[in-house]
């Protein structure tokens, strides 16, 4: 038994985890291959019985892990957005949660053949979206302006005011009249709004003041934090039913917001717990599905789910943005992003058994219909997503430029080039006579501050940008600066200058990606820089190709950069040198001793026109 139990758990992990590994191989959402394998391991083959694994230990484990994927997404909510989105966003958790909710279920009761009261609940379940579906999709999108932060905001609010609209519908089922159930329902919001908040609240103030005061040490913030959530999310719902959710989630807020303590550590660690607890959720939920239960559905599903991409979402945003001054192209691309996530499944995976015990004959109908409209909400919106965002032309497809941090006299000139090409670029640098001289030579797109800060993230304007650069005399600064920017544009593009001195060894997975040639450090291209070594744009053709660029400038150009005929950036890496062809631009340094002796005009400086 406990061979059998043991081999269960590690199926868990695994096949979560591998799950997520796939996707991300082959560039699919991940919550897809999740549902996949766990329908194959559970009503497939029969390898995994989460009932039986856990027995009643499920749905409590399920419910706690729902709650700190919901206090992760709380912490990556700032709530300076709130001046420009809140008034929309107020609107799409009210009135615009009702219609979806109105809508969705009109439609299961005249499709799907449910009665009125399990109509309300699954219309009720299937209003919330979730920062599990919704944060993957908008790092794929990369949507400009405020449509981020406001998917985001609304992904994560909607689920805790969504499961309290199902909780008090689930309790009107139960009580089986509206009148009765009147009281519940204002006793109810009442002990979210006002109980949970204050709770959350409390509990987030608690874990800032202990940290700023040294009470907690350094190795035990994470543990101290998943602690405290753990007891916040357990005492809100001791006094509600599922009030706990609606406390985790404004506890990250307000951890995220304050300004006492730093908690980027704590956000990376919720953010790694998150990932697992995602895959292991998604595993075990699909598994609890049956096949019969799967196969009895027809048609009127797929109408259903219809109904909730083409009529429910965009009527919630209709209403929802009506005079906002919102340009139609925003406000379409808002209506089409609604995906549901691991909060719908758990609702209905909780309801359903509940209700079966209490003799509800369609009760049965809960989980096939809530995973079908999951699946489908992740099809369609993964595949039109992207292609309709570059259609609306409200997305960042594939940006190219550059934030340099650091706004140096290098970075200045490194900049110069890459504008000059058509790279979007931005300066960023706590030194204001650097960012002074820099917007004295025309940068237009600089942000003056310590680009590590938390607020860094949200301030900077990044439209365009794809990746980092850390250009700082300081080491240590680059390694930070790469690793904080490495959560916005990926490890992948963020890059630093190689340590100054042979001695500063940096562990890999501490730094960024080191730029350019081996053992090219700050000092040494200032030095060149300032002694007259210019950045210099050189186009190559099939007369001019990479041989003879070289031998013109006597081997001793150091290139930095290769602009593709397409427009796209390449960057040199220390480990990885550039391999440009004809119809390429090479971004590189000439010294000023090779300068002085090659013939003048003998290269063109760009491509032949095409």
């Amino acid at each position: 038994m406990t061979e059998h139990a043991l081999l269960g758990l590690a199926s868990v992990v695994v096949l979560g985890i591998t799950a997520q590994w796939m996707a991300w191989f082959v560039r699919i959402p991940s919550i897809f291959l999740l549902l996949l394998i766990g329908l194959a391991a559970g009503p497939l083959t029969g390898w995994l019985e989460p009932q039986a694994l856990f027995g009643d230990l499920l749905f409590p484990a399920v419910s706690l892990a729902v709650a700190i994927i919901l206090f992760e997404g709380g912490l990556s909510l700032q709530t300076v957005v709130l001046q420009d989105i809140g008034r929309v966003l107020r609107r799409l958790v009210t009135v615009g949660m009702l219609a979806t909710w109105l809508i969705a279920s009109t439609a299961a009761y005249v499709l799907l053949g449910l009665d009125p009261s399990m109509s309300a609940l699954v219309g009720a379940m299937l209003v919330v979206s979730g920062p599990t579906v919704v944060g993957p999709l908008l790092r794929h999108v990369r949507p400009i302006g405020h449509l981020r932060s406001t998917l985001q905001w609304e992904g994560i609010l909607i689920d805790p005011i969504g499961v309290l609209l199902a909780v008090l519908v689930f309790e009107v089922i139960l009580i089986g009249e509206l009148q009765a159930a009147t009281t519940l329902i204002v006793k109810g919001m009442l002990i979210m709004v006002v109980a949970g908040s204050g709770l959350g609240y409390v509990s987030a103030k608690t874990v800032v003041w202990l940290i700023q005061r040294g009470l907690i040490p350094d190795y035990l913030h994470n543990a101290v934090t998943l602690m405290t959530v753990v007891v916040a999310f357990t005492g809100a719902n001791l006094l509600y039913h599922e009030a706990g959710l609606f406390t985790v989630t404004v506890m990250g807020i307000v951890i995220a917001n304050q300004k006492a303590i730093i908690v980027r550590h704590i956000i990376e660690f919720k953010e790694t717990l998150t990932g697992l607890l995602i895959s292991g959720l998604f595993i075990l939920l699909s598994a609890r599905l049956e096949v019969s239960h799967l196969t009895q559905l027809g048609g009127s599903s797929l109408v259903f789910l219809g109904v909730l991409i083409l009529i429910a979402r965009p009527a919630a945003v209709a209403l929802s943005t009506w005079g906002s001054g919102l340009p139609w192209r925003e406000r379409a691309f808002l209506a089409w992003v609604a995906p549901r996530g691991i909060v719908a499944a758990a609702m209905a995976s909780i309801f359903a058994l509940r209700l079966q015990a209490e003799g509800y004959a369609q009760a049965d109908q809960l989980v096939p219909i809530t995973f079908l409209v999951i699946i489908g909400c992740v099809v369609v919106y993964g595949l039109t997503t992207a292609p309709l965002a570059r259609w609306l032309q409200v997305a960042q497809d594939n940006p190219q430029g550059v934030l340099f941090i650091g706004a140096s006299p290098l970075s200045q000139a490194l900049a110069q080039a890459l504008q000059e090409e058509g790279i979007a670029t931005c300066l960023a640098d706590s030194n204001w006579s650097n960012i002074a001289a820099a917007r004295l030579n025309g940068f237009t797109n600089t942000y003056y501050g310590n680009a590590l800060t938390e607020d860094a993230l949200d301030n900077i304007d990044i439209d365009g940008i794809g990746r980092v650069l850390a250009l700082t005399p300081n080491d240590e600064a680059n390694a930070l600066a790469a690793l904080h920017f490495a959560e916005l544009f990926g490890r992948a593009e963020a890059y630093q200058l190689a340590p100054s001195t042979a001695d500063s060894a940096m562990v890999p997975h501490l730094r960024g990606q080191f730029l350019f040639a081996e053992h090219t450090h700050y000092h040494e291209l200032s030095r060149q820089i300032a002694s007259g070594a210019v950045i210099k744009t050189t186009g190559l053709s099939e007369q001019f190709d990479y041989d003879a660029f070289q031998t013109y400038y006597q081997h001793a150009a150091q290139p930095l950069f290769v602009i593709t005929s397409r427009d796209s950036l390449l960057i040199r890496m220390a480990q990885q040198p550039l391999s440009p062809i004809p119809g390429d631009r090479i971004v590189s340094l000439i010294p000023a001793e090779v300068l002085a002796v090659v013939t003048p005009g003998a290269v063109p400086a760009h491509p032949p026109a095409s």
